[in-house]
């Protein structure tokens, strides 16, 4: 009789496979209020390590944190109309405290740039005030009517950067800047996630925004994510709030503004675009274990000899974790650790020992080979940095081979439908009516690129392609 697979196969059922993953790789719970989520200590870890990495990207800029209230008065969402529109079915509001009915209700944030800049508006005087760059971390709610864990949540975890300009040049360039040398980059570089940037559509730009750039990342399935968006909000918010400063000339002038952010969307992200029947696959730059050694049996010289080799290869520089349970099986041992994708499992039994070796597991290509103890540190780094490569340009072949070139919208229904996939339209085809006409198929546009695959300067450029797919 077979043996019942660990998940289920993603061929069989995708959402399934995306559940079983999540709960057996110990990445979050359901909490007890619906739609919002427990998130465990392994896929906490993975968003610590997603929280150093882009946090230094994000100081790079010269940007510094800061923490603004949960709570937001009801009225500052009346100052920017397309921004309380776009937000209201989704929020959260409180109306009573401390046993009595609150005088004004108070918004639990969805997003905080009412809240921000109304303390702008307050610490933007002069041009010497500026850039003024702040990002927060922090939580925020929308509330969910299909709620699913990590891709969307009622609450859930993000960083948001919000900055002030003198001119809409610099806001326009920053805003560029957050998107491709801090997104793209982190992305790119240590999810190893092939993502395409673009602009957004004026249907779906940001609620406030006059322009919002994208990162589209295609799952597993054929569907996309939208990964992390940079929004430029023009003037609308500076009007709103009367944000101002004086300038060199000595005139009074509003400040132009970007704002930007991304969520533990991307823990989900990595679920879908790198893991397998088998589970998780964690790219090594972010995996806050990159290797685990592992004591086969319990036999002392074993576990001595495993407890050793993790001191050597943290003093290596590798993210190490010893597993020496040998009170529990090594078959489950093993099965956990690939479940959660740690890139490199080193095996160590009393025979490996006295042949001085041990089995080396690889769990993105996959495959076991017997190394030489003594090789281990100098190996490792090299085998690691081979396996994030190789995370990257199955990501990319993926979305290339399933991206179809079309010239009409029934084409490229056609192909979004049918083939699971993507599809690349001229945006001169398309067209806003187009677009209106894709949401009837459960299709959007993600974003709209230039020929030579660039961010167009406009909406309306010449050549502008748009990729349309079905979306998380």
């Amino acid at each position: 009789m077979a043996k019942a697979p660990v998940l289920t196969p993603q061929t069989e059922d995708f959402p399934r496979w995306y559940q079983d993953l999540i709960n057996k790789a110990e990445l979050a719970d359901n909490g007890p209020v619906r739609g919002t989520m427990v998130i465990r200590p392994y896929g906490y870890g993975l968003w610590e390590r997603m929280q150093v990495e882009m946090d230094a990207r994000i100081k790079a800029t010269g940007t510094q944190n800061a923490y603004f209230p949960l709570l937001i008065p009801q009225s500052y969402l009346t100052k920017e109309a397309d921004h309380v529109e776009g937000f209201a079915p989704e929020l959260a509001v409180v109306t009573h405290g401390g046993g009595k009915e609150l005088e004004e209700p108070a918004v639990v944030r969805p997003t905080s740039e009412m809240i921000v800049n109304d303390y702008f508006s307050k610490w933007v005087q002069s041009y010497r005030d500026l850039p003024l760059l702040i990002n927060q971390w922090a939580n925020v709610v929308r509330w969910e009517l299909r709620p699913r864990l990590f891709l969307r949540t009622t609450e859930f975890l993000w960083q948001e950067g919000h900055t002030a300009h003198a001119t809409f040049e610099e806001a326009r360039d920053f805003a560029a800047h957050i998107h491709r040398r801090v997104y793209e980059d982190f992305m790119v570089n240590v999810l190893a996630m092939d993502v395409v940037p673009g602009r957004k559509t004026a249907r779906e730009r940001f609620a406030g925004a006059v322009n919002t750039l994208t990162l589209e990342g295609m799952m597993g399935d054929g569907k996309a994510l939208q990964m992390a968006t940079s929004h430029e909000l023009g003037q609308n918010f500076a009007k709103a709030f009367d944000t101002r400063y004086l300038s060199k000339d000595g005139r009074q002038e509003l400040v132009w503004q970007t704002s930007w952010g991304s969520t533990t969307r991307m823990i989900g992200a990595l679920v879908m675009m790198h893991g397998d029947d088998n589970g998780l696959r964690v790219p090594p730059r972010l995996a806050p274990t990159q290797v685990v050694v592992l004591a086969v049996k319990d036999d002392d010289a074993v576990v001595a000899a495993v407890r050793g080799i993790g001191d050597r290869l943290r003093a290596a520089g590798l993210r190490v974790s010893v597993d020496d349970r040998t009170d529990t099986p090594f078959g489950r041992r093993a099965v956990d650790w690939e479940l959660k994708g740690v890139p490199v499992r080193v095996e160590v039994g009393p025979r490996d020992l006295a042949a001085g070796t041990a089995m080396l597991a690889r769990r993105i290509p996959g495959g076991k080979e017997p190394v030489a103890l003594d090789s281990l540190a100098a190996l490792l780094p090299e085998i690691l940095e081979e396996d994030q490569a190789l995370l990257l340009a199955q990501s990319r072949e993926r979305r290339e081979s399933r991206t179809a070139e079309v010239s009409t919208l029934a084409e490229a229904v056609e192909a979004v439908g049918s083939a699971g996939g993507w599809a690349r339209i001229p945006w001169a085809a398309l067209g806003e009516q187009g677009e209106a006409a894709l949401a009837e198929h459960g299709m959007t546009v993600r974003c709209l690129v230039a020929e030579d695959g660039s961010v167009p300067a406009a909406d309306d450029a010449p050549g502008n392609v748009a990729v349309v797919a079905r979306a998380y």
